[in-house]
């Protein structure tokens, strides 16, 4: 999703990468409208496994972004009562990136109000993949519930809803174990400009829906 913001960054005259830092930005009052409606969980794809093959420029940026993303939630969010977890490849980043994850993870509230899950160095496939390994590894049989219990977001509960923004239609190797039966929505607007009032439609669509679970 990373040449999203830069396209929206470019259409407003900005530097292309400063997309990347809105968009960073755009998170935290979003969390903070979705705590205040009562949603106890929600879940950020902040970096795909495909997005390393970026430009060098780029994906450094990224990095050095996503740290100063680490440092903030666990300084602001922990006071706002939301837990942060971070669930992906967490090993193909820098040891100073690791640990500024473990801090924020382990600063957050042991009993929040909303837990954020940010989705870095993540992909749907490379996901399931991972925990079947770790299924056979063991020798166990490989059942739903046994990869369900291997899987970077084990703990997260299956999405209601799946919003997908910068008019795109497809959800991009995100949560594809966990959003067989999630409520797709594809608001026309990029996420750096998606606000309180784009949530709070989306919200209202929701309760219209009739949820069958394959019935």
């Amino acid at each position: 999703m990373c040449r999203y913001y830069s396209r929206w960054a470019k259409k407003k005259g900005l530097p292309p990468l400063e997309g990347h830092r809105r968009g960073f930005l755009n998170i935290e009052p979003n969390i903070l409208f979705a705590r205040d409606t009562g949603i106890k969980h929600v879940v950020v794809y902040a970096f795909s496994t495909e997005n390393w093959n970026r430009t060098k420029e780029e994906v450094s940026y990224l990095m050095r972004l996503f740290e100063e993303m680490a440092k903030r939630f666990s300084i602001r969010l922990a006071k706002e009562r939301v837990a942060v977890r971070f669930v992906g490849q967490r090993e193909r980043f820098s040891k100073r990136l690791q640990q500024l994850m473990a801090n924020a993870e382990y600063k957050s509230q042991k009993n929040p109000d909303l837990t954020l899950w940010v989705c870095l160095s993540y992909g749907g496939r490379a996901e399931i993949v991972k925990a079947t390994k770790a299924v056979v590894k063991t020798g166990g049989e490989i059942t739903e519930e046994s990869i369900g219990n291997n899987l970077w977001t084990k703990g997260m509960p299956d999405p209601e809803i799946v919003i997908r923004t910068s008019s795109e239609y497809r959800t991009s190797n995100f949560l594809v174990w966990q959003s067989v039966y999630s409520e797709l929505f594809f608001p026309k607007v990029f996420w750096p400009e998606f606000s309180k009032n784009h949530f709070k439609a989306i919200l209202k669509e929701y309760s219209n829906r009739k949820r069958r679970f394959g019935k």
